[in-house]
């Protein structure tokens, strides 16, 4: 099983970084996977070549091929304008059309100040659902100030734990014992079923003897 984590931050170190850690510890915590950290800053020439040539260098091929095959993806993006990172945005819009539908997609941000903690909602999470992806209830945020606070460490929680959740195979429910040996009962297509053999079977009355019985009475 694999995860895969990408952070479109630009820093070293980074706080999208660093929220992207943190979200995979907590997933990786609760599932047997492992996991790949694909760092878009360091793609960001091969992101360029590729909207104009077309073809992708080698290991921009190599990341958008990690992130297809998949099975869980968390992606974290700092907050320019209001919105997602054009760096960002340009990895995803280089990914095949159908590379993400179904997959279960952790979405997080970082920013300076809480005033862009809806970015998850009104950016990120439209992006994703386009793509078709599935995204997770709980998306993160966090500002500045949140680092430390013990609200975002809750949400880290929560969210890494619906990702393992999502990502872990279901385990096979047993298939109930049928027995294949009991009795049918036999019915006749000129009578009707009305009483029962004392061997477990039914006995058929056929349909002109009823019909005497119903005249008598």
């Amino acid at each position: 099983m694999k995860l895969i984590v990408v952070s479109a931050g630009l820093s070293s170190p980074s706080s999208s970084r660093l929220l992207a850690d943190r979200l995979a510890a907590e997933t990786l915590g609760r599932v047997d996977a492992e996991s790949e950290v694909i760092e878009l800053r360091e793609l960001a020439t091969e992101i360029a070549q590729h909207f104009v040539t077309g073809f992708p260098p080698a290991r921009l091929a190599a990341a958008l091929d990690a992130v297809a095959a998949s099975d869980g993806l968390i992606t974290v993006t700092p907050v320019f304008a209001g919105s997602y990172s054009g760096l960002f945005k340009s990895f995803f819009d280089l990914l095949d059309k159908d590379a993400l539908t179904g997959k279960p997609v952790l979405i997080g941000a970082t920013g300076g100040t809480a005033r862009h903690s809806l970015v998850t909602e009104h950016a990120l999470r439209p992006l994703f659902t386009y793509l078709r992806a599935l995204v997770l209830p709980t998306a993160v945020y966090a500002a500045s100030e949140d680092w430390g606070d013990e609200g975002l460490a809750q949400r880290i929680a929560r969210a890494g734990a619906e990702l393992a959740r999502f990502v872990a195979p279901a385990p096979r429910q047993a298939t109930p014992d049928v027995d294949t040996t009991a009795a049918v009962a036999p019915r006749s297509l000129t009578g009707a079923i009305t009483s029962v053999d004392p061997t477990g079977g039914f006995e058929p009355v056929p349909f002109e003897q009823r019909l005497a019985a119903l005249g008598a009475g």
